[in-house]
């Protein structure tokens, strides 16, 4: 269990680190996935298949990542319209 710990860890480390040039879309998206597989990864190992856990796992946190993002861009969108609205009205 500790040796999968450390898997885990190493694995969402080295993918934040990779994250520099990637838009927020795939940002947001890999983040999800991340944190599903250890989450998922947790959960297998207690119900007696971690594998199948954290491959279950980063796909609906990938799944989830990608809904967000697409919500944070409709936020963003719909406050830049609202701001060039408002600066016309002036």
């Amino acid at each position: 269990m500790k040796k999968l710990a450390i898997v885990v860890i190493l694995v969402i480390s080295l993918a934040f680190l990779g994250c520099a040039g990637m838009s927020d879309t795939e940002q947001r998206t890999l983040s999800g996935a991340a944190i599903g597989a250890g989450a998922g990864t947790i959960v297998g190992a207690a119900a007696g298949s971690a594998g199948w856990g954290a491959a279950i796992g980063a796909a609906a946190g990938a799944g989830g990542g990608y809904l967000y993002d697409r919500n944070q861009k409709a936020k963003e969108a719909e406050f830049d319209r609202g701001y060039q609205e408002g600066q016309k009205s002036q």
